[in-house]
C-alpha cells in the first residue's frame, strides 16, 4: 500500500518534511504521515523513539540477533510469525 501512496520523490525529500527521525522507507513515511495527522504538534514526534525497528520494537532490539540487522521493518512483516509476513 505504501509503495502506491508514497512517491520516490516524497521519500527522497522526506528530510525536508520530517527533519526529526526522518522515515527511511515508504512504509515508514506513510506511518509518519498518519501519525502527524493525528498528532500535529512537532513535540509529538519528538516523544517517539526513532531508529531501526523490527516488529515495532526499539532500536536496541536490532542488537539482539544478527538477522535483525537486515530486517529494518516497522510493520513486523519481516518476522515470519506475522500473519502477512513477507515470503
Amino acid at each position: 500500500m505504501a509503495a502506491k501512496q508514497i512517491s520516490d520523490q516524497q521519500l527522497e525529500t522526506a528530510s525536508f518534511r520530517f527533519p526529526y527521525n526522518t522515515p527511511g522507507s515508504k512504509e515508514a513515511y506513510l506511518y509518519r504521515e498518519i501519525f502527524e495527522e493525528l498528532f500535529p504538534l512537532p513535540s509529538a514526534a519528538e516523544c517517539v523513539p526513532g531508529g531501526p525497528s523490527v516488529a515495532c520494537s526499539s532500536a536496541k532490539a536490532i542488537e539482539w540477533d544478527e538477522a535483525f540487522k537486515t530486517m529494518n521493518d516497522p510493520s513486523g512483516r519481516a518476522v515470519g510469525v506475522h500473519q502477512s509476513a513477507y515470503k
